[in-house]
């Protein structure tokens, strides 16, 4: 099975443009694609994308879903098992990864001064 991405050399990322609320997700919590594309319900595809939090965003359910996510917390704070008012949890600083297989519960998430995510997402090959 192929992946899904072209071959894309370094180039310079605009910041400022093509950021959306992914599906499901409160606003303040933004995506931008920088390659590739999941198709959930065929259960195929990769992608890798930038998602940022505004200060003060969070979440109020853990997230599970069918595919392999890999995440590396790049600047700002994340604090992962906030509860449904975003208090409590555990607080992550810049250069922490984690590594999630398919079905696996995870957080909710809060960020107090904001955050940016690097995310490669991914199903088993068939």
């Amino acid at each position: 099975m192929a992946i899904n991405k072209k071959h894309d050399e370094f180039h310079a990322v605009d910041l400022g443009t093509g950021w959306e609320v992914p599906s499901g997700y409160p606003p303040g919590i933004e995506q931008k694609i920088l390659s590739g594309a999941l198709d959930e319900t065929r259960r195929r595809g990769s992608r890798t994308r930038l998602l940022r939090f505004a200060p003060g965003v969070f979440t109020t359910e853990p997230f599970v879903h069918e595919y392999w996510e890999e995440v590396y917390l790049v600047s700002g704070d994340l604090t992962v098992g906030n509860d449904t008012a975003g208090k409590g949890g555990v607080s992550f600083k810049p250069n922490t990864y984690a590594c999630r297989p398919p079905g696996a519960p995870h957080g909710p998430f809060k960020s107090e001064k904001g955050c940016m995510l690097i995310e490669i997402h991914y199903y088993d090959p068939v």
